[in-house]
């Protein structure tokens, strides 16, 4: 099994990070071409593309702009432990059944 962690700034681009999404919308094509050259070969491929969630990324933002919008999107963020269960489900499927991909973010999150 190969399992990749992107984000949902792989399906969407947000406001300053065009970058980011560029890299994140790479694994879920990196991890698409391997579903398909693999597949004969019984390897199953997931993504995993988390919303916001609670984490230090804060920590790393230099931009006050940047970090100032982030901030208030953590407030909803979700638990990382909320991100390992949904992982642990993908893995614990039978090895005929690939759960591909998964978008797993708070209830309440727009986008």
């Amino acid at each position: 099994m190969k399992l990749n962690v992107s984000s949902i700034a792989g399906h969407l681009v947000f406001p300053a990070s065009s970058v980011y999404s560029g890299t994140k919308f790479a694994v879920r094509a990196i991890t698409e071409g391997l579903r398909i050259e693999e597949a004969s070969n019984n390897i199953r491929t997931t993504i995993i593309s988390p919303g916001t969630i609670t984490t230090e990324l804060l920590e790393t933002i230099s931009d006050p702009e940047l970090k100032s919008a982030i901030v208030e999107d953590t407030k909803i963020g979700i638990e990382p432990a909320s991100i390992a269960r949904a992982i642990g489900f993908a893995i614990e499927q039978p090895s005929d059944v690939a759960i591909n991909e998964m978008i797993v973010r708070p209830t309440i999150q727009e986008l």
